[in-house]
């Protein structure tokens, strides 16, 4: 049972440069023969066979098992036509098996009934089934691990890609590798999901308004989308000083600090802070939970309580799982390589991106349109590719402004795809006051409501929810401690 030569990975020579020594150790390494095992692909093709394309075959579909998975190209095309005559509802045995490939063209290719004959004589039972079918994915898993580095030196070599999107592709080629292996184990009988399904209805039945995913902190934001939800893009958007930071931290304290009987899970949060320092953050953190003065705090006049209340809520922020990255200048590549990377080492549920057009494009000598647009596009992805929610805030142009109007979802500066890219938008306004008919333009309330007042009425705009209503919420932001509150919660 000789592999075929086909399956030889190749190996390019490559010169050096004088003065550059040679890795003969890492050449050495790149000829050998690629991970396999003949023995336990011979078991599990015959294993298959006996069975009749029954459990064991259904097994293999089941893990997405495919025909590159054996080594022996006679295995690959023995079980590829299993998979075709199972599709068929085609029996499987020695003879039907051999008529399949004769007609498929394939007999002498896989060796004809002689070689499937020599399988089914090996074994007498399919007892072992799954462990050699546990060792051939093995295999392959570390045959396209070595396939993924080879193409990274190739690359490498060549010098065709710039270095952040060879980057980028090597290690989406590495997670796609860890997530297909994962995947392979994940397809369930329907007695699970079902299972999973009925309890999430006594759930929802128990608990009637329960919050599904990352809760906001927002009583009816939440009843209108039931949280932030895995895969999701949310942009919330708002012109400069409308509280675009701080509504996304009050969405970082609802994760981090979980304050409903039906969202009690602490959701870990990596941050990415493109325009405020790290430092600069916790500090807002702090005196918004603690109740404290930011504007007091940073003159320098604290007491000793609000000096003790920081210090308390520092201690509590200090055991909670945020993470922030406050590197400016990053591009969409750097951004997902970290995101992947926290990923791997915690299992973080909501990332935020504060703010989307002050992301770095890839190519400088695109229009920035088309980076911000590459930008939102690679957002969507990494929420679909980490399996959680993204929000990414972004700025509004003056139009709205200029036209004296409440804000539309088309005032996103910079690009038209985020709108089409994003499964919800938010859109922070003031709050405007009814108009008559005759005065066709919306108009915002005085602006006493600004100058001198600590808390002042905003609106939250629900512009676009693929999965729910739209419409707005009343909301309240008090500047000294820089955060938003519902109106039932605030006391001016």
């Amino acid at each position: 049972m000789s592999p075929s030569k086909n399956n030889k990975f190749k190996t390019a020579s490559r010169s050096r440069s004088t003065g550059d020594a040679d890795d003969t150790s890492t050449a050495a390494n790149m000829d050998r023969s690629p991970p396999h095992h003949l023995d336990a692909e011979a078991g599990l093709i015959a294993s298959c066979i006996i069975d009749g394309g029954g459990l064991i075959l259904n097994e293999c579909i089941a893990k997405n098992v495919s025909s590159g998975y054996f080594f022996d190209v006679r295995n690959q095309l023995l079980f590829s036509v299993m998979v075709e005559m199972k599709n068929n509802n085609i029996a499987i045995d020695d003879i039907t098996l051999t008529d399949s490939l004769r007609k498929a063209g394939h007999l002498e290719k896989s060796g004809g009934a002689a070689y499937i004959s020599s399988l089914t004589n090996r074994i007498e039972v399919t007892a072992h089934a799954s462990y050699w079918l546990e060792i051939v994915c093995e295999k392959y898993f570390r045959r396209e691990l070595i396939r993924s580095a080879q193409d990274a030196i190739e690359r490498a070599y060549t010098l065709d890609d710039d270095l952040d999107s060879l980057l980028d592709t090597v290690e989406q080629n590495f997670y796609e590798i860890s997530e297909n292996r994962i995947k392979s184990n994940s397809i369930a009988h329907i007695r699970e999901p079902a299972h999973e399904a009925v309890e999430l209805v006594n759930f929802l039945s128990q608990n009637k308004g329960a919050i599904t995913g990352v809760p906001t902190g927002f009583d009816e934001l939440d009843k209108m989308c039931f949280g932030f939800h895995p895969g999701q893009m949310i942009v919330v958007a708002a012109r400069p000083g409308m509280g675009k930071t701080s509504i996304a931290l009050n969405f970082i304290e609802a994760a981090l600090f979980p304050k409903t009987k039906t969202a009690k899970k602490v959701i870990p949060t990596l941050l990415f802070s493109l325009e405020m320092p790290s430092r600069e953050l916790a500090l807002r953190l702090l005196c918004s939970r603690s109740g404290a003065n930011l504007r007091q705090v940073r003159d320098g006049f604290t007491n000793k309580d609000t000096l003790r209340s920081i210090a308390d809520i520092a201690a509590e922020y200090q055991n909670k799982p945020l993470y922030i990255d406050d590197q400016g200048g990053q591009t969409i590549l750097e951004i997902r390589a970290k995101a992947r990377r926290i990923a791997q080492q915690e299992k973080i549920g909501l990332v935020v991106i504060d703010y989307l057009q002050l992301i770095n494009g890839t190519d400088e000598r695109t229009p920035r349109e088309q980076q911000i647009a590459q930008a939102s596009r690679s957002i969507k992805a990494m929420a679909k590719e980490l399996n959680l929610p993204v929000v990414a805030l972004a700025q509004l142009n003056r139009k709205s402004e200029d036209e004296n109007r409440a804000p539309r979802m088309s005032d996103l500066r910079e690009s038209g795809s985020i709108e089409q890219d994003a499964d919800m938008v938010m859109i922070i306004d003031k709050k405007r006051r009814a108009v008559k008919k005759k005065e066709r333009t919306d108009s915002a309330e005085p602006d006493d409501d600004e100058v001198g007042h600590d808390v002042v009425p905003r609106q939250l705009i629900i512009a676009k929810q693929r999965n729910g209503p739209t419409g707005e919420i009343e909301l309240l932001f008090r500047k000294s401690l820089t955060r938003f509150e519902t109106p039932a919660h605030t006391h001016t």
